[in-house]
């Protein structure tokens, strides 16, 4: 296939809300209590319910030249203007040559589970990711159509209040939602556990995919200040692996049959051998731990309900037969450092010349849309979805390495590794600084 009519959708971006976004969409009687944006020593600063996040940019570092990656963005000047505004998005998305977009949230917790731990204002909070909902989907999404999968926010504590939150959004045609692939490691119950029955029901029914982010549950250890902080890195993709066998095992799989979950931003190579030590397991101890999979495999429920996304994965691309072509997905990771922004068309193209056209189309864009219910050729046409079609409208837009953005950086010294130590101190010192 030519790298022109490539047909890219990512299921995983991240949007940063740009300032008032909750403003007109709050109830009135909340008016005043809706998250904003304030300054603080100069730095831009989210604040909900009298408290503040340190950092408002979470790595939002595309456009800038790689070695100023370690630079924290603290406010909205310090960021590439499609982190946060629509039309510039959408520009950046020309460019790269991409179709569709998931994006996940930044200020809410990729998964919202910041507005989770208010337990003494439960309706403010309610009522800030209804908000946040009606925001990412009328202001952001639906401002160009066809081109956003919208994703929406749940409340973890009333599995009932959740469901009714998925039912509205589904009404609308939103058929994803984001939870933390570990709500136990929040204090919240369980996956296994009767509390969340509601919410996988309201999701069956409505055919709407449970997304979970890296980092949202289960996290990627920091080994000790001293480790370069590259294995801290390194190791990212690879921690939900603990949360997918937890998945497997999970009891929702046989009263909804149909339910689907995504493994968001956690590439596939390491698939393979989780799927052959979950079969391994089975067949050796399940006599005694009492689990039944009804004649089937723990690696049939994987394949049949849990959907995969990668950036660059050319091992899980030679081995695709042993995770299943029709649930990979691709992604982009917008506007975070590990992103491949403005070559994404050129890196797939590159690791997918093996592959037939027919597996290029499923991994690049049709696993995407059949899975969460997205249909932009209804919109667009066909023709105009293509690499080349989306690069000629962003003639206009500039790629170039943007320089000296700004922000938060840990200390440097020549010679030295940056560590795990250095940027733990780095949002430390920012947290205080940001601190209301």
């Amino acid at each position: 296939m030519k790298l022109d009519d490539l047909i890219l959708v990512s299921v995983d971006d991240h949007a940063i809300e740009p300032r008032g976004a909750f403003d007109r969409h709050m109830p009135a009687r909340f008016k005043g209590r809706e998250p904003k944006v304030v300054q603080s020593k100069g730095r831009d600063v989210w604040v909900f319910e009298g408290r503040a996040t340190g950092y408002m940019g979470l790595n939002s570092v595309v456009g800038r030249p790689k070695d100023e990656y370690g630079m924290e963005p603290l406010g909205y000047d310090h960021m590439r203007r499609g982190t946060w505004d629509i039309k510039a998005r959408v520009d950046d998305m020309n460019a790269n040559g991409v179709l569709g977009s998931i994006c996940f949230p930044t200020f809410p917790g990729f998964a919202g589970q910041r507005f989770q731990q208010y337990k003494e204002a439960r309706d403010v909070s309610f009522a800030a990711i209804q908000a946040y909902n009606d925001w990412h989907l009328h202001d952001w999404c639906n401002a160009a159509q066809g081109r956003f999968i919208p994703l929406s926010l749940i409340p973890w504590w009333d599995g009932e209040l959740a469901a009714q939150e998925i039912r509205r959004m589904a009404k609308l045609g939103v058929h994803a939602i984001s939870l933390s692939d570990n709500p136990a490691l929040h204090g919240f119950p369980s996956i296994h556990s009767d509390h969340w029955d509601p919410v996988w029901k309201a999701c069956a029914d409505n055919d709407v995919v449970i997304c979970c982010h890296i980092g949202t549950g289960v996290k990627a250890e920091h080994a000790s200040d001293l480790t370069p902080i590259d294995a801290w890195i390194t190791s990212m993709p690879l921690s939900i692996a603990n949360s997918a066998a937890d998945w497997i095992w999970a009891p929702m799989w046989k009263k909804y049959p149909n339910l689907r979950m995504a493994l968001s931003e956690g590439s596939i190579g390491w698939i393979p051998y989780l799927l052959e030590r979950a079969d391994f397991t089975y067949r050796h101890h399940h006599e005694w731990t009492n689990t039944d999979f009804g004649g089937g495999k723990p690696s049939d429920v994987f394949r049949q309900h849990i959907i995969t996304c990668f950036i660059e994965d050319e091992f899980g691309l030679r081995n695709l037969a042993d995770i299943g072509e029709d649930k990979v997905t691709w992604e982009c990771d917008y506007p975070h450092s590990d992103c491949t922004w403005p070559g994404s068309p050129e890196i797939f193209h590159a690791q997918t010349r093996h592959l037939t056209d027919v597996q290029i189309d499923k991994i690049g864009h049709l696993n995407a849309m059949r899975e969460f219910s997205y249909d932009p050729f209804s919109i667009l046409g066909r023709e105009n979805c293509t690499v080349g079609a989306l690069r000629a409208q962003a003639k206009h837009v500039s790629v170039e390495p943007m320089l000296g953005m700004g922000g938060a950086k840990p200390v440097r010294v020549a010679g030295k590794p940056v560590t795990s130590g250095d940027i733990n101190k780095m949002f430390a010192d920012a947290d205080a600084e940001t601190a209301l």
